[in-house]
């Protein structure tokens, strides 16, 4: 997966249809629901940040880590400019490696889907669990085989925004695992500048990713269908996983 260096700097403007205070609504809510507060909360993957800030406006104590620096770097400026408070550290998903331990982990946007490789996800429910208290919880959420399938398959989408001209390129290969070509297209003036990213998404079948999550000590409380709290069907394109810890596995890895 490329760093997202160019794609930092158009994230927000390219992502402008993501409704944060509804997901953070609806986070919220299912929380309640299963009568858990959220503590100390990691948003894991946490990207530009927003999802982060928002949930910190709310009052919720939380954090976000991410593989980025340059996502970071534009989730640091976001946050000063609203005057918030909020830590925010570099490290990738598998190398989890936190001084204390969580209450909640959330983590969103189909960031998991970017791991392809299926023993670095299974480390990546390790080292979230490795981390939480007695009963935290673990909510994220996944693009679905159907999405990779039928969605994003090999089509191509193209996106005219005030600040650049995207052309998404998508090519389905084994195991839905699709390969994604961005050129993006940076106006100054009459001049166009191009700039390309790359990287890759997998989707996981429902009942694989339930099982990983038993491996890590986690215990499947529900799994949704996107912003709703009704079972996902068979056009579902997001699954939102509700997990609950229930036996923290002291595991050590190698540079960790």
């Amino acid at each position: 997966m490329s760093g997202y260096r160019d794609f930092s700097r158009f994230y927000d403007n390219l992502t402008f249809n993501v409704d944060y205070k509804k997901r953070a609504d609806h986070i919220q809510s299912v929380l309640s629901l299963y009568g858990h507060d959220p503590g100390l909360t990691l948003d894991l993957a946490c990207g530009t940040g927003s999802l982060t800030l928002e949930l910190a406006g709310r009052g919720v104590d939380i954090f976000g880590i991410d593989g980025s620096y340059d996502m970071l770097s534009v989730a640091m400026e976001k946050a000063s400019d609203m005057g918030r408070n909020v830590l925010f550290l570099c490290q990738r998903m598998e190398n989890l490696d936190l001084y204390g331990t969580i209450d909640t982990c959330i983590c969103t946007l189909d960031s998991l889907n970017h791991i392809t490789d299926k023993d670095k996800l299974q480390r990546v429910f390790d080292r979230v669990a490795l981390f939480m208290n007695p009963d935290g919880y673990f909510i994220f959420d996944v693009n679905t085989v159907y999405k990779h399938r039928h969605i994003l398959a090999d089509n191509t989408f193209v996106y005219d925004t005030d600040k650049v001209y995207c052309v998404w390129q998508n090519s389905l290969k084994e195991n839905y695992i699709v390969n994604i070509e961005l050129d993006l297209f940076e106006r100054e003036g009459n001049v166009y500048y191009r700039q390309s990213e790359h990287f890759k998404e997998r989707a996981y079948d429902i009942d694989e990713l339930r099982e990983m999550l038993g491996k890590a000590g986690f215990e499947t409380l529900a799994v949704y269908d996107d912003l709703t709290t009704e079972p996902l069907n068979e056009k579902s394109d997001r699954a939102l996983f509700v997990a609950r810890i229930i036996e923290a596995k002291n595991r050590e890895y190698e540079g960790s």
